[in-house]
């Protein structure tokens, strides 16, 4: 009987940390221009969510570089537009661009970043994608907040 109770209370002292959010993610893009992921959940009791990006191809970030950007869905075409004409040195990111939540640098084969994303900021019908020209066309994605 007492072994039955200090196995129960064990596990009830472990249960919060089971049940703690995970305020990260990791993103694969290739060369293929592709992510390794098409939605990312983001638990509305983190505060800030941090991305890791690794490019697992081979290619120069100037020729199939790839970022994460997150913003309204609605916004990507704009932001991407802008982007193009801010072009690499500007992480294809038009600077203090209102639009954009959050957004990683460009990085090429063999190369990661990570980025935070204030939670806050964030609501329904936000997405992530690659703002490299031509990139979100496949290199996107849906971005769910979850209890």
């Amino acid at each position: 009987m007492i072994r039955n109770f200090l196995a129960a209370a064990a596990l009830l002292a472990l249960a919060p940390s089971a049940f703690a959010a995970t305020c990260s993610a990791s993103i694969e893009g290739s060369d293929a221009m592709k992510y390794n992921v098409s939605n990312i959940d983001i638990s509305k009791s983190c505060k800030t969510f941090t991305i890791t990006l690794t490019h697992s191809g081979k290619m120069a970030k100037n020729v199939m570089g790839h970022n994460v950007v997150i913003a309204k869905a609605a916004d990507m075409k704009g932001i991407d537009a802008d982007g193009m004409k801010a072009g690499l040195a500007s992480d294809y990111i038009k600077a203090d661009d209102p639009r954009v939540i959050a957004h990683s640098k460009v990085v090429g084969g063999g190369e990661s970043t990570s980025f935070t994303v204030p939670v806050a900021k964030l609501g329904d019908g936000y997405s992530f994608f690659c703002s490299f020209p031509g990139h979100s066309a496949l290199m996107k994605g849906t971005i769910t907040l979850v209890p």
